[in-house]
């Protein structure tokens, strides 16, 4: 542990805990301490090494620009992630870490949270035990206002976290729950001031709830999709401009008012699993790393159209050997 590290963690009103902790698992868990150490270093640049180029790593991981295993050694893809960053938000193109880039890293982190919470917090309910409540607490998590297991359920430390968040940010986090059905009571006419018999028929028809999700408009999903081809490759890219695997995906599912997470393993598991894929389902690749890093969607006839690195937004057959060989399984996003 370096000596600015020891020093940060020393003036921490919590110093005595983390000791008892494996420090990455509790500088992980709280967003101020890495914000802290992070800016502690005057600048980031190849070949250096260390905890605050780890945390470095591990956000650009967030944002989608760095796909590299998080290692806390600067080298080539460290660089090229921040040359990326920098391009995308206008800052001066170095591929080296000074206050300014930290600064709008940390900026955009916080604004992604932030809008992973407002987005999924809306989506459930206590009681639930899903990936969308895991994905809440993460947010919740990350600003401090949530100190228990992410586990995906919605239980009192969650409920009592989004509680914190709703005075913190100003924000409707809690969804009340529907009104329990009650008995009516017969009404009577306006003329006779009898009881209002209606044909039972037609009360049971009334009383039939709509189910709690739906399934997505397959073709409009790929219609969207299909109106991108040819857009070209890039890096943590979320536009028609330019987009990633994943970027691509979730551009595409907001064009039809779906939201997505950003990241392939993120989608992965939030995501229902099926066995054979439909016209608009999601299908997972395992290419560069273990478990899934590529996606793309599904056309029909045995294809799918996906962002890839050599041509962009193409269409490819699932049978070629090299997505063959590699596929991982489909999956089905549901509202």
């Amino acid at each position: 542990m370096n000596r600015n590290v020891e020093k940060i963690m020393k003036t921490s009103l919590l110093y005595g805990f983390v000791m008892t902790q494996p420090f990455v698992n509790y500088v992980d868990a709280y967003p101020e301490l890495q914000n802290k150490i992070l800016f502690k270093s005057d600048q980031l640049e190849i070949d250096e090494h260390g905890e605050s180029v780890r945390l470095l790593q591990k956000k650009l991981h967030t944002l989608s620009y760095f796909d590299q295993p998080v290692d806390g050694m600067f080298g080539y893809y460290t660089k090229h992630a921040i040359k990326n960053f920098q391009a995308n938000h206008k800052l001066s193109i170095n591929g080296n870490a000074k206050k300014e880039t930290l600064t709008a890293i940390v900026k955009n982190e916080q604004k992604q949270y932030k809008q992973q919470l407002k987005t999924f917090a809306k989506e459930i309910q206590p009681g639930m035990h899903n990936e969308k409540v895991k994905l809440v607490q993460k947010s919740l998590q990350y600003f401090g206002y949530y100190e228990g297991e992410l586990d995906g359920i919605y239980g009192p430390l969650t409920k009592q976290a989004l509680e914190i968040a709703e005075n913190k940010h100003d924000l409707k986090l809690i969804i009340d729950p529907p009104p329990t059905p009650t008995e009516k009571q017969p009404t009577l006419s306006a003329t006779n001031k009898e009881p209002n018999t209606e044909p039972k028929e037609k009360t049971k028809q009334k009383a039939v709830q709509k189910p709690s999700y739906t399934g997505i408009n397959g073709s409009g999903i790929v219609e969207k999709a299909r109106s991108q081809m040819g857009t070209p490759y890039v890096w943590g890219g979320t536009s028609p401009g330019g987009f990633d695997c994943s970027g691509f995906i979730q551009y595409v599912f907001q064009q039809e008012g779906i939201t997505i997470p950003r990241t392939v393993s993120e989608i992965y598991n939030f995501s229902q699993p099926i066995s054979e894929p439909s016209v608009g389902d999601l299908v997972f690749f395992e290419t560069y790393k273990p478990g899934p890093s590529h996606m793309g969607i599904y056309v029909g006839n045995g294809s799918f159209i996906h962002a890839g690195e050599s041509r962009g937004v193409e269409v490819s057959k699932m049978n070629n050997s090299y997505w063959q060989e590699r596929y991982l399984g489909a999956t089905r996003v549901k509202q």
